[in-house]
């Protein structure tokens, strides 16, 4: 084996080692029963990343704005406390937050139906902890849509 070729898997990760030695994980979201693209396909990773950031930077201008007073130092947790409740409200009634509704995301359960109160309540908890958001499954779920049983597909 060539150097380069081992540094590469090594680089890619055992997802692309295990592909070159032949296994087949097939597309995100197909155990799931999803599409492979198009809508209802499992939402990619940069969409989800930019509705996060479009979201925490609301939620940042807000309380800077309304509960700061302009004064950075009496910020404290009010991001993330705004971050909470804009997930539990939105997510709980509409399905998707302002960032993911501009990216044309939207979070359903892995059966295809809304998600009811107790499901958001248990996902917008872990987002917060962000921790779990940050482990990925193969289907490119974090452990806060796993333990929730819901899943951020495409709308468009």
């Amino acid at each position: 084996m060539d150097n380069r070729q081992a540094i590469g898997s090594w680089l890619s990760g055992p997802r692309a080692a295990a592909e070159e030695m032949g296994a087949d994980f097939g597309y995100r979201g197909e155990r799931l029963g999803l599409p492979e693209q198009g809508p209802g396909a499992i939402a990619p990773l940069g969409r989800r990343f930019g509705a996060l950031f479009i979201d925490w930077s609301l939620c940042s201008l807000i309380a800077y704005g309304l509960i700061a007073g302009s004064d950075v130092t009496r910020l404290q947790n009010w991001p993330l406390a705004l971050f909470f409740a804009l997930s539990l409200l939105t997510v709980g009634t509409v399905g998707s937050t302002p960032g993911k509704r501009l990216l044309g995301l939207r979070v359903i359960s892995v059966e295809g139906e809304r998600l009811g109160i107790g499901r958001v309540l248990v996902r917008s908890l872990l987002l917060c902890l962000a921790v779990p958001a940050l482990i990925w499954d193969r289907d490119g779920r974090g452990l806060h849509d796993r333990f929730s049983g819901a899943v951020q597909v495409r709308i468009g």
